[in-house]
């Protein structure tokens, strides 16, 4: 199994928790995928993903991902781990 980035940040909206990968500074785009949102409903329904691709760099990765907040903040972040393994491996 390949390494994934720890979550940087958990943090509860009114909508989602934010778990947070990687810094949004790092990426000239972010983008919600579509594919990126099938993947994560195969682990939480209605949660989504955010990709970002770096300047320097045609790869995209896992900027955050967002999960119903109905779940609770330790939950979400084990869902988002889920999801973004499916994504990155």
């Amino acid at each position: 199994m390949a390494d994934h980035p720890a979550p940087q940040a958990v943090e509860t909206g009114d909508d989602y928790i934010h778990v947070r990968y990687r810094d949004p500074d790092e990426f000239e785009t972010i983008r919600t995928p579509e594919w990126a949102d099938e993947v994560s409903d195969t682990v939480s329904e209605g949660s989504e993903v955010r990709t970002g691709k770096r300047a320097d760099s045609d790869d995209w990765a896992v900027q955050s991902v967002l999960v119903d907040k109905h779940v609770g903040e330790e939950t979400a972040r084990e869902q988002a781990d889920r999801i973004v393994a499916k994504i990155e491996d």
